[in-house]
């Protein structure tokens, strides 16, 4: 029982880590753990989901952070403002990459610099993850 969990938590951190700015290879822990049967799918496929979207939500906070220091306002001349509002209704939905290698932390950085709001955010980001981490579990099933 011991083994199993520790197994369930070095997913989760796999996870984690790979939602950060660090790189990691949660798809490959992933893989190796269903295909070795020993788990059960739905729970590795939630688990990784969810330390990846923590892991995102990290990088997010990271990004909230530096637009105090750099709020966009003072980045983008005025007439300008005016597309970043546009981007501001109906980028959130761009979250959903979150899951791309290379750009989906600079995506959750954005968002959290650009302030889209937290709760949707948070679920489109995991709703990409959940559908990334579901797809790899069931190639290696």
């Amino acid at each position: 029982m011991q083994e199993t969990l520790s197994g369930v938590w070095g997913l989760f951190f796999s996870a984690f880590i790979s939602s950060t700015i660090a790189p990691g290879g949660s798809e490959a822990v992933l893989a190796y753990m269903v295909s070795e049967g020993d788990y059960q799918v739905k729970l590795l496929v939630i688990v990784a989901s969810l330390g990846n979207t923590l892991g995102a939500m990290t990088t997010w906070g990271l990004g909230t952070l530096a637009a105090k220091k750099f709020p966009v306002a003072t980045l983008l001349p005025e007439k300008k403002q005016n597309a970043l509002n546009v981007v501001k209704k109906r980028g959130i939905w761009v979250l959903f990459f979150s899951w791309l290698p290379v750009i989906g932390d600079a995506l959750c950085f954005a968002g959290g610099w650009l302030k889209l709001p937290l709760l949707p955010a948070c679920l489109v980001i995991l709703s990409g993850k959940f559908g990334r981490y579901a797809v790899i579990a069931w190639m290696f099933v």
